[in-house]
């Protein structure tokens, strides 16, 4: 019995500093606290056996440069634990593939429009 409780107890630990690590490289794109699932240890504690954290990965609309940088802070959440899960790696490469669309759009943008204080020739 000491031994599984030892178990449970390591697992609460690193599930709990895992969702940390989530929280403190997110800031301001956290949408909530973590959200654990629990097993009941034989000494008839709950433990934390996982857990998740929710994040805005959504791209900031008419906003490609702000989105780049939004998805670079998703990305350093998404892989802020020390081992990411499966799902954590996910976030991230979705993050990146919006990246992506967003650097196309900025190039889009930049190909239609001359940057402010650049120098136009005008034909007459």
């Amino acid at each position: 019995m000491l031994s599984i409780v030892r178990q449970l107890q390591s697992r609460d630990t690193t599930v709990r500093a895992h969702e940390a690590a989530h929280i403190a490289a997110g800031g301001g794109f956290i949408t909530g606290g973590p959200s654990y699932s629990y097993q009941k240890g034989p000494d008839g504690r709950n433990y934390a056996v996982g857990g998740e954290v929710g994040i805005d990965s959504s791209p900031i609309p008419h906003d490609p440069r702000a989105t780049i940088a939004k998805m670079e802070i998703v990305k350093a959440a998404a892989l802020a634990p020390e081992q990411p899960s499966a799902a954590d790696q996910a976030v991230a490469a979705a993050a990146t593939q919006i990246q992506a669309q967003a650097r196309i759009e900025l190039y889009r943008q930049s190909q239609q429009q001359p940057e402010p204080g650049a120098v136009v020739n005008l034909l007459v």
